[in-house]
């Protein structure tokens, strides 16, 4: 037989898979694991958005809409933007899609043709570079250093750029780091972008989930000769805990728009229309319980990092945002556990599952390999008992 497409086999598998599956395997039999690999809030969806939806159903509003999504959407979706970011947009720049991943998706093929060059700051959110692959770009992976609060530097993107770079995919706040770009360190990014003549992708899901009194900005609120080369990335699912409901939207000039609401016409087309229902009451209608959640989130980050900084042999930054923590985990690189030695962050994830009973994401995954991730989009009572039982299978670690 014919081989198989040479992009789809180029696709891998995510690197996280095997301690999720050993995880779910331990839940299955009845083993008492603590898990904190969960990237979406573990909070219920707001009751008005759900009311939203089943008066949706109720009024029969369950045929197909336009691929692009529903006129309210849009304009609900142009209305928090000018509302939150201060940004003014037309509802022809804006498309609604399957998720935020989706839009990351379909800009990446608006943009990029094969042998386009992307740059994508590392630690990166474990999809960016295989979409990239996907499309038949060639991701150009640029780490960033913990002692630089995992930031990319003006002059580290400038470095990277060739003459096949056609875009940077920024991620602020950032999943798995937490960190946040302030206005300066964007605009000096977006600068080299312009003078490079680089398209910009900018996933900013994240962008209510900030802490400590710090102001998201957003990179196309900097000026129209950034906005003019910027596709914003959002979505409803961590914000308004509306994972499930699958709803993501990018703002992009309309040229730009347009040609991605062609490629998802042919594609999935729209998401669903309860969904994009639901989504319009989540950003029209009172906002009141998704700072009751920032609020939640953050005390739970104070908590989980001053635990980290407080056991020997780990550490962690203060996350601006989202709801991960990045552990640095190297100076347990050699220990051993038992008769494993730890010489990685995947034998470090493995061994404090099956031996400590809290799952974790290694960083291998999101190209950090001396870090593991936390998410606390869990209840404090998880939280306390995870670090409880970091603190006591780290002090069982021998040399």
């Amino acid at each position: 037989m014919k081989p198989l497409s040479t992009l789809a086999l180029a696709v891998h598998p995510s690197a996280t898979m095997a301690i999720d599956t050993m995880y779910k395997s331990m839940k299955a039999q009845g083993i008492d694991v603590v898990g904190f690999g969960a990237g979406e809030p573990d909070f219920p969806t707001p009751d008005n958005i759900k009311e939203a939806c089943i008066k949706a159903l109720a009024e029969n509003k369950t045929k197909y809409t336009a691929a692009s999504g529903i006129v309210e959407l849009k304009k609900a979706v142009c209305y928090r933007m000018k509302e939150d970011c201060g940004i003014d947009y037309d509802p022809s720049e804006v498309l609604i899609a399957s998720g935020a991943k989706h839009n990351v998706y379909l800009a990446v093929r608006a943009l990029v043709n094969p042998g386009d060059e992307v740059v994508i700051p590392a630690p990166f959110w474990v999809s960016y570079s295989e979409i990239v692959g996907i499309c038949g770009g060639v991701p150009v992976v640029v780490q960033t250093r913990e002692e630089e609060g995992f930031k990319l530097t003006p002059e580290a993107l400038d470095a990277a750029i060739t003459d096949n770079t056609k875009c940077v995919l920024l991620n602020s706040p950032s999943n798995p780091t937490g960190m946040m770009y302030t206005g300066q360190e964007l605009r000096a990014l977006a600068d080299v972008c312009i003078k490079r003549d680089v398209y910009i992708i900018a996933d900013e899901i994240y962008y209510k989930l900030v802490y400590d009194g710090n102001e998201f900005v957003s990179i196309a609120s900097l000026g129209e000769d950034v906005k003019e080369r910027s596709i914003i990335i959002n979505g409803v699912s961590k914000s308004y805990a509306m994972t499930g409901w699958r709803i993501g939207y990018s703002l992009a000039p309309a040229h730009i728009t347009k040609v991605m609401s062609s490629y998802v016409s042919h594609s999935t087309a729209a998401p669903s229309t309860l969904s994009q229902w639901a989504a319009v009451e989540a950003l029209t209608g009172p906002q009141e319980q998704v700072e009751e959640m920032r609020k939640a989130f953050e005390a739970r980050r104070n908590y989980m990092v001053e635990r980290v900084n407080s056991i020997p042999g780990v550490s962690c930054l203060m996350p601006e945002g989202a709801f991960y923590v990045m552990m640095n985990v190297s100076k347990i690189f050699g220990k051993k556990s038992g008769d494993v030695v730890i010489d990685s962050c995947d034998k470090f994830a493995s061994e404090l599952l099956e031996k400590g009973l809290v799952a974790v994401v290694p960083g291998s995954g999101f190209d950090a390999p001396n870090y593991v991730r936390w998410s606390y989009a869990t209840s404090m009572e998880n939280i306390k008992e995870g670090m409880d039982r970091l603190e006591k299978f780290l002090a069982g670690l021998t040399d």
